[in-house]
């Protein structure tokens, strides 16, 4: 058979027919290619360029919120939701109303309040009568003592009774106001810590709510981070500090760590990134893409996938020479989308087949018969 026939149709079909049987170990390194025959079969050409278009690979992820940003208020004590300020998605500022309640209980704790604050106060005045009249030596220091023990008893059950009403949602000045005017609040109003964006409402009105029932939710999203899932083999690759994009959307992000162990069930890998711009383009909870570029190699080459012939595992390329190609044998370092990172004996500059790569890999197969 001559070389430098014209591939014809029936080259393409054993090419097509052969594409997914092993090639023989003694296949050819070269075979002959005229530019007739490169036209005839839509073969084209693109010069080797080093990591020239980096590989970018898509995962996905998910917007979350970090934990030092996200609060819950619970209800500090039990009782019933009367009255609701605000509402899911709502934007609030620190010190704004949130929820009221209505509760027994805060009207003990007032009375108790109001009560210790009664007996501080006269231990305070026996106190310093006493110290008057040992002073003016009528009684003895004993009396001193013992009544400064008690204005210290009584002081300590004054500021349990503050810590009581603290820990219900009482500002300090709320607090001072009812035991200095003795006028009992007849509900609690609970209020934002800080500013951020009410993620859910939990409670509704009417209901009776038990300590430490989750209410509402609130979180600051000035601030978000992204879950990452990425296949385990490649993810030890990425370093802390690389960075990212969120497909579609106008927001990047920063590669914060890297996690410790793999997903049984998926075989993934978590990564947490940090966004460091247009925050306010995602929303917690959301399901995202992100686009990372393919850790650099040492050496290598970005090609496009569609230039790839496989061998089993092996991988080749089809360099242009004079006046044909040669399979040169090449490692896969990276790959995603239509582009792969590869490695192998190639230079600079070298020409490579991008399409036509069945017809190429049939000419093959048919110039090693012909031997």
């Amino acid at each position: 058979m001559n070389k430098n026939h014209f591939l014809s149709p029936l080259c393409l079909a054993l090419a097509i027919a052969c594409g997914g049987q092993a090639w023989a170990a003694d296949r050819p390194a070269s075979f002959k290619v005229s530019e007739p025959q490169m036209q005839a079969l839509g073969i084209q050409l693109q010069p080797l360029q080093s990591q020239s278009a980096p590989v970018v690979v898509t995962l996905p992820a998910q917007v979350i919120v970090p934990p030092d940003r996200e609060q819950v208020v619970s209800a500090p004590i039990a009782g019933l939701a009367v009255q609701l300020f605000v509402q899911q998605n709502q934007a609030v500022k620190q010190g704004a109303p949130l929820v009221r309640l209505s509760s027994p209980e805060l009207g003990q704790l007032q009375l108790q309040l109001l009560q210790a604050s009664s007996r501080a106060r006269l231990a305070r005045q026996a106190a310093q009568r006493e110290r008057a009249l040992f002073d003016e030596g009528i009684i003895a220091q004993r009396r001193v003592q013992e009544a400064e023990a008690a204005l210290h008893e009584s002081q300590a059950a004054l500021d349990q009774a503050r810590s009581a009403l603290r820990l219900t949602g009482f500002s300090d000045a709320a607090i001072g106001r009812i035991a200095a005017s003795g006028k009992l609040e007849d509900g609690l109003i609970l209020q934002a810590a800080r500013p951020g964006i009410v993620l859910g409402v939990e409670v509704k009105l009417g209901q009776r709510v038990d300590p430490s029932t989750a209410l509402l939710r609130l979180a600051q999203t000035d601030v978000l981070w992204l879950d990452i899932q990425a296949p385990a083999a490649a993810a030890t690759s990425w370093q802390a500090g690389s960075k990212l994009k969120v497909a579609g959307r106008n927001a990047t992000a920063r590669l914060q760590s890297v996690g410790a162990s793999v997903s049984a069930g998926s075989q993934t890998l978590a990564l947490r990134a940090v966004v460091d711009s247009g925050a306010q383009s995602l929303r917690p909870g959301e399901l995202v893409s992100v686009e990372m570029p393919a850790p650099l190699a040492a050496s290598g080459w970005d090609v496009p996938l569609a230039a790839l012939a496989h061998d089993g595992d092996q991988a080749y390329v089809f360099v242009r020479g004079a006046d044909g190609f040669a399979a040169r044998a090449v490692k896969v370092t990276a790959s995603a989308g239509q582009r792969a990172r590869v490695q192998g004996a190639l230079k600079e500059g070298e020409k490579i087949a991008v399409s036509g790569i069945v017809a190429l890999k049939g000419a093959w197969l048919a110039d090693k018969g012909a031997q």
